[in-house]
């Protein structure tokens, strides 16, 4: 029998720009297989914040911030001496950290009362994730369209553009989650990368993918494989093709892997197949959040979503607006 834990209770703060506040759950053990505070290794809430979170911010500020009432519990902040009580739950918003504005907008496709399909623009983050928490698509478009509920179906790398599909009630996600999680959505993708007369197109690839954590690229690898796309070509002039993606599965850069492994690929990729050292400014002096040139964007767009709606059994299709580069001229 499977033991369902109660679902959290609501935040007592309110979301921050857009963001949510760090939900934290105070554990049963002190990380060694002692019991929390059973030994007196964690008095008071205090301590244990201190102690986790110290080492990061400084056992100071988190001090500081427990005196200054920035971390909440249900019924209101959390005092200085407070006891330890595992299985309680704490809110708090991080300090912020000033943020470079990416300097595109975010184009709607469509939206109603369910959902938003935005074209999600080059060098942009879907969700809040390390250094991206407010220049994200989530934070701006809670913001811009006030809907402070709004998530993402899925997941759109930061260097990539196009359509994300985000869900406005946090209720509805996990219908909409479940079509990606099932392959249920039938998702193309554009990309222009150095075109070979050597390589037979079209072509399914099939493979396995690997990603190790903390290493930027991932790889092909042997074993089950794990990885399928389709590629097309869609046009070829000067040196460079127009290309036709469609991913079986969504293992991550699972589409920029394929390509490179074909000997092609995607044109002003800064992972594959060499990672390249960010630049600090690009053209005309403008540089990306990650040291990227906004004047040269992975030539990567998620062009077409389709899917059944599972809640209205209505059929979806959605086109972004957004374009790549045209091809070179003829030679």
């Amino acid at each position: 029998m499977v033991r369902r834990h109660p679902a959290p209770p609501p935040s007592p703060l309110p979301q921050r720009d857009g963001v949510d506040p760090v939900r934290l759950r105070l554990p049963h053990t002190d990380g060694t297989g002692g019991t929390a505070g059973a030994d007196g290794t964690w008095p008071t809430v205090r301590a244990y914040l201190v102690a986790r979170y110290g080492g990061a911010v400084g056992a100071e500020r988190v001090a500081a911030m427990v005196r200054e009432g920035r971390f909440h519990g249900e019924h209101g902040p959390v005092g200085a001496e407070e006891p330890y009580a595992a299985g309680r739950y704490v809110w708090f918003h991080r300090d912020p950290v000033p943020e470079e504005r990416v300097p595109f907008e975010i184009g709607i496709v469509y939206r109603d009362e369910r959902i938003v399909v935005a074209d999600k623009p080059h060098f942009l983050a879907t969700t809040p994730r390390g250094g991206h928490v407010t220049e994200t698509a989530q934070a701006r478009l809670r913001r811009d369209l006030a809907l402070p509920e709004l998530q993402p179906a899925h997941r759109l790398d930061r260097l990539t553009a196009g359509l994300v599909l985000f869900v406005v009630r946090a209720r509805d996600r996990g219908a909409y989650q479940r079509l990606f999680a099932e392959r249920r959505v039938r998702k193309e993708y554009e990309g222009v990368a150095p075109y070979d007369p050597a390589v037979p197109l079209p072509v399914t690839v099939r493979g396995r993918i690997e990603k190790e954590r903390g290493v930027l690229a991932a790889r092909e690898a042997a074993g089950e494989p794990n990885a399928e796309s389709r590629i097309e070509l869609l046009e070829h002039r000067g040196g460079y093709g127009r290309y036709r993606l469609v991913p079986v599965t969504g293992r991550t850069h699972q589409l920029r892997v394929h390509m490179c492994g074909l000997g092609l690929p995607l044109l002003d990729d800064p992972v594959y197949p060499v990672v390249q050292e960010p630049t600090t400014a690009g053209a005309g002096g403008s540089g990306g959040p990650g040291g990227e040139d906004y004047g040269r964007p992975l030539q990567l767009l998620a062009r077409v979503l389709e899917f059944t709606d599972p809640l209205t059994g209505a059929e979806r299709r959605f086109e972004s607006r957004l374009r790549l580069a045209p091809l070179p001229p003829a030679r």
